[in-house]
């Protein structure tokens, strides 16, 4: 695998090799998993939506395997006030969107977003472009090891209000899990770790995830929790 600490014009590649054996779920997930078995949201057959990217990057923490998590500015345009994985739109300087574009983005964004250090992670897998209907985003997640721990935290206030890591054994907890009810009353599923409820397009995905990976535990989907889940 190649590493750079200038993610833009470098050359980045996927690779399996040197995981820690706890991965090895995810990479068959990610090798096997087909676009509507992640979400009903799949890509515009026309082309349509903005190319982006996220990170998803698992590391090893005092209880084990964790995720990296940010929430997002509440000032945003889009998606604001909400926890995400670190990521964005590609910029023309990362190439290709159905190449390395999507690898250079999430690596770039997280480094803008959580000051995290890309030459500590090892990229080993894509998940199928996903689409995000209220933002126009075709989003292609990217999957990490973070095998090179680096100091991560608030970059820009504008842009990212809090950064933090999850543990996996806090996501799977069914007391942790919950079906959040949107105001359109769309229902899916969320997780409410680390003082906040994470729900959307990230929430989508790590259910989708620990699923596929067999990680999941049966929980309560009868369980409802609004948006405003504090007041």
């Amino acid at each position: 695998m190649t590493r750079a600490s200038d993610t833009q014009g470098s050359p980045v590649a996927l690779s399996t090799q040197g995981l820690p054996k706890w991965l090895a779920p995810v990479v068959r997930a990610a090798e096997t998993v087909q676009p509507p078995q992640l979400s009903r949201f799949l890509p515009p057959e026309d082309g349509a939506g903005r190319q982006s990217a996220v990170l998803i990057l698992f590391g090893e923490g005092e209880r084990g395997p964790e995720l990296l998590l940010m929430q997002r500015a509440s000032s945003l345009r889009s998606h604001a006030g909400q926890p995400s994985f670190p990521g964005g739109a590609l910029d023309p300087e990362d190439g290709d969107p159905d190449g390395e574009g999507p690898l250079r983005a999430a690596l770039r964004e997280a480094r803008e977003e959580t000051g995290l250090d890309p030459a500590g992670v090892q990229l080993f897998g894509v998940l199928p472009k996903l689409y995000i209907p209220v933002s126009g985003f075709v989003v292609t997640p990217v999957l990490g090891w973070w095998r090179e721990r680096s100091p991560v935290g608030v970059v820009d206030p504008r842009e990212t209000a809090r950064v933090f890591t999850v543990p996996v054994a806090d996501l799977t907890h069914p007391a942790n899990r919950a079906t959040t009810v949107h105001p359109s009353g769309h229902r899916g599923p969320a997780f409410l770790v680390e003082s906040t409820l994470v729900w959307g397009f990230t929430a989508g995905v790590i259910d989708r995830l620990l699923h596929f990976a067999g990680w999941e535990e049966p929980w309560d989907q009868g369980r409802l929790v609004p948006l405003d889940w504090r007041s």
